[in-house]
């Protein structure tokens, strides 16, 4: 008798600035492509800078646009610029903020939900959090750290609910080494699970860290490898 597919684990790759770097992840098989619009961030780039590199992105691979705090009428206009992109909140807009944006601009949005471990608990309730932003497409897991957007950190995986009735996409200091923990403790307590990873696949910085928004073409495959190891391991469970 033969073993049903393995389920397929999505994989975004955001804070690509580099006509290169998006075409090493189209070429790994990821299955999205972020752009941070948020101007304070080191990846950050202009709403025409995306829609240049979202342009070379072939059918089936989706842009997604990152905000944090814009407008209602500066995140439609990004939008527009973006044939098909998904908008990405990761400030404190409001679900009636998000919905708006959606409504204008006809996209669906992910939301951040970001995980305060020094709070009680995880210092979020998750389950009512996705309750509230029901109408987003899927909620963004990421570490809470200060300022905006992600910041490359682990949270600890173990304090999320055990079920959540949404689709959660798993952020925050992902890289080939952890992903695969993450997606085996993660998927059994959401309807889907995807992946998202930034800093985990840029390039080696000479003084340590990373280069910020400079991919690393070997580290992009080595992610998805990575991923789909995962996905391979628990389809053999079943």
């Amino acid at each position: 008798m033969s073993m049903p597919p393995p389920a397929r684990t999505r994989i975004k790759i955001c804070g690509l600035t580099r006509e290169a770097d998006v075409l090493a992840a189209v070429s790994a098989g990821v299955d999205a492509i972020g752009f941070v619009l948020y101007a304070a961030s080191p990846r950050a780039v202009t709403p025409a800078r995306a829609a240049a590199l979202a342009h070379l992105l072939p059918p089936f691979v989706t842009p997604v646009l990152l905000f944090v705090n814009h407008s209602i009428e500066d995140s439609t206009a990004a939008l527009a610029l973006v044939p098909g992109a998904l908008a990405q909140f990761h400030g404190d807009e409001t679900a009636a903020h998000c919905i708006a944006v959606a409504r204008q601009s006809g996209r669906p949005f992910i939301r951040a939900a970001r995980i305060d471990e020094s709070a009680q608990g995880d210092g979020l309730d998750l389950l009512e959090y996705a309750q509230h932003y029901s109408e987003a497409q899927a909620l963004l897991l990421d570490a809470h750290v200060a300022g905006y957007g992600g910041g490359g950190k682990v949270f600890n995986w173990s304090l999320l609910p055990p079920n959540v009735d949404a689709h959660l996409v798993l952020s925050g200091g992902l890289d080939s080494a952890n992903v695969g923990d993450g997606i085996a403790l993660l998927r059994p307590r959401c309807r889907t699970l995807a992946i998202d990873v930034s800093s985990g696949v840029e390039a080696d910085a000479p003084g340590g860290g990373t280069l910020k928004g400079i991919k690393d073409p070997a580290k992009i495959h080595q992610f998805v490898a990575a991923v789909r190891a995962a996905d391979h391991h628990l389809a053999g469970k079943h």
